[in-house]
């Protein structure tokens, strides 16, 4: 077979964005929403200007040959899931071109290619008819996709009344299991809980030995080097590198490990987030004033975060993931844990500040990585930000008695220790 399953050459994508208009009391929000369609219909007819115009993929060329898994791999925002997207033919590149040679299944999003109103057993049947199954080749498999996706007992159930995990299981299923030729997986298998992850992987490592195609994009560099011979590293919707994984996987590493302690976005329109929330100032700092500016492993240390709340009554909170440069997470902490007076309290709209206090003698050298969550109502992830902020914690050598080695783990907490003598030996 002399064709590539994939063949990607000089794409680019670029998407028309609008401008933000502030803050709108009621009655000029209704006149906006009123005025829509009209301000749409005039936008297409007038040339577009240079701030509404963004390239979320710019002239990327890379090939996948059959039976071949690859990762795609770069920050939040390099184009990712914009490049599956085009490849999934759910939208169409600015320019240039993408091949595809065998029937494609797709898990890019939760609830992608399902219908809300048909129950799980109809939209399985319907997304094997989308990939050109018969209903025969369906049935072969149908127990299996249930088994797997653990949603037996809702199989007449309308999918919009799962949970989140209940649909990306049952989708992730569908997908894997009805034979496609090629495989592309975006980023939702975060949304399940950790054994299902487990299970998503190890049933993708088994669809790769197949000799199934696999196009694989993730933020887990573990999974991704465990899984892939080759890596694609996307950064601002150009291709930075690509080639054997743990060469690229390293370089990005690499790369990222870059101290960035405090971000800035001082543009409420360019800020990242949504209609809902919105960035201002990330940062992290030394809680002690007498600081050289270096995070030590004995000093305090602070996470702030910025934000403006622009959904009347929200109750917003933020929570951090201390990740280490092994991609493992070391800790988590939320502000639901700061004094219950604060929790479920409505939010009016406005800029609000967010400081987690981190002691001393909790983290171990090394460099870590931050990735932000804005939770709403405790539990919803209205906005993530992966690749949020770096820092390097040093040692200072304070620790009497101890060796000043590299120590194993991501924390080296300082405990309390008493030893004393019980009785002394008989002579």
């Amino acid at each position: 077979m002399n064709q590539h399953a994939i063949l990607v050459e000089n794409l680019s994508k670029q998407y028309r964005i609008g401008i933000a208009r502030g803050r709108r009391n009621g009655r000029a929000t209704f006149l906006d929403k009123a005025s829509a369609p009209f301000r749409y219909l005039a936008s297409t007819l007038r040339p577009p200007k240079a701030d509404e115009l963004v390239w979320a993929i710019q002239d990327v060329s890379f090939q996948v040959e059959h039976g071949e898994v690859v990762g795609i791999i770069g920050r939040n925002g390099a184009g990712k899931s914009t490049l599956l997207k085009v490849l999934a033919r759910i939208t169409e590149p600015t320019s240039g071109r993408a091949l595809i040679h065998g029937r494609v299944g797709s898990l890019l999003e939760v609830g992608t290619g399902f219908h809300p109103e048909l129950t799980g057993r109809e939209n399985t049947y319907l997304s094997g008819a989308i990939l050109g199954m018969k209903r025969a080749e369906v049935d072969r498999k149908f127990d299996e996709i249930v088994a797997f996706a653990d949603v037996e007992r809702f199989l007449e159930t309308p999918v919009k009344r799962y949970s989140s995990g209940m649909y990306v299981r049952l989708a992730f299923a569908v997908a894997a299991h009805l034979e496609p030729e090629i495989l592309l997986v975006d980023e939702v298998l975060a949304v399940g809980d950790a054994a299902f992850q487990k299970k998503c992987l190890g049933k993708m490592g088994d669809v790769a030995t197949q000799g199934r195609t696999v196009l694989f994009v993730s933020h887990n560099m573990v999974a991704v080097q465990n899984l892939c011979q080759r890596a694609v590293w996307l950064d601002e919707g150009h291709i930075r590198e690509q080639g054997d994984t743990r060469e690229v996987v390293a370089d990005y590493l690499s790369a990222a490990s870059q101290a960035r302690t405090e971000r800035y976005w001082p543009d409420l329109a360019t800020a990242p987030g949504n209609e809902k929330v919105k960035l201002r100032r990330i940062r992290i700092q030394p809680g002690d004033q007498e600081s050289d500016g270096r995070i030590k492993m004995d000093g305090p240390a602070s996470v702030e975060v910025e934000f403006w709340s622009l959904a009347p009554g929200a109750q917003l909170h933020v929570c951090w993931h201390f990740i280490t440069e092994q991609q493992t997470v070391a800790f988590t902490s939320a502000s639901i844990e700061e004094e219950q007076s604060q929790v479920g309290r409505p939010m009016p709209p406005g800029l609000y500040r967010s400081v987690c206090h981190i002691p001393g003698d909790l983290l171990n050298e090394g460099t870590y990585h931050l990735k932000l969550l804005i939770l709403r109502d405790t539990s919803k992830i209205l906005f993530r930000l992966d690749d949020a902020l770096t820092f390097e914690v040093v040692e200072t050598g304070k620790r009497p008695g101890a060796w000043f080695g590299r120590e194993p783990g991501a924390v080296r907490p300082r405990l309390v220790w008493k030893t004393r003598l019980l009785r002394e030996m008989d002579r």
